[in-house]
């Protein structure tokens, strides 16, 4: 990515978590693309785009998120950004409506590492015989 912007991206269990930081506009905004489409697996559900660092968009990045949105929704995967309620860019990003087609979380997204743990199941009651007698007590 240019100097204008700076792209780190990691995969965390389902999700792959891209962080943007800096400006994004008409001279960089076709990197995020193409840094997003071609690292993003296959096997990936969900992809969040950590908008918290960006300082800046144009209309130019508002398109290549739409287009990015749509592409992904091709492949069945989600896109999901997040913009703090204070952040230099909430505005245009409400401005725009881009909310109505991409979800704008307000906090970074916790994707756990890994599948949580299965519930612990209540022990099964001890057998009786037919007359009602507890038989494990013997």
């Amino acid at each position: 990515m240019s100097d204008l912007a700076r792209i780190e991206a990691r995969r965390t269990g389902p999700a792959h978590v891209v962080h943007v930081t800096g400006e994004v506009d008409l001279s960089n905004a076709q990197e995020l693309t193409d840094a997003v489409a071609r690292d993003v697996p296959d096997d990936v559900t969900l992809v969040v785009l950590d908008l918290t660092g960006t300082t800046y968009v144009d209309s130019a990045t508002i398109a290549t998120l739409f287009r990015l949105s749509s592409r992904l929704r091709e492949r069945r995967q989600e896109l999901r950004l997040v913009v703090p309620p204070d952040s230099p860019i909430r505005a245009v990003l409400e401005l725009t409506h881009l909310s109505h087609v991409i979800p704008i979380d307000e906090q970074p997204y916790a994707v756990p590492s890994e599948p949580p743990e299965p519930p612990e199941l209540p022990e099964p009651p001890a057998p009786r015989a037919p007359g009602g007698v507890d038989q494990s007590s013997g």
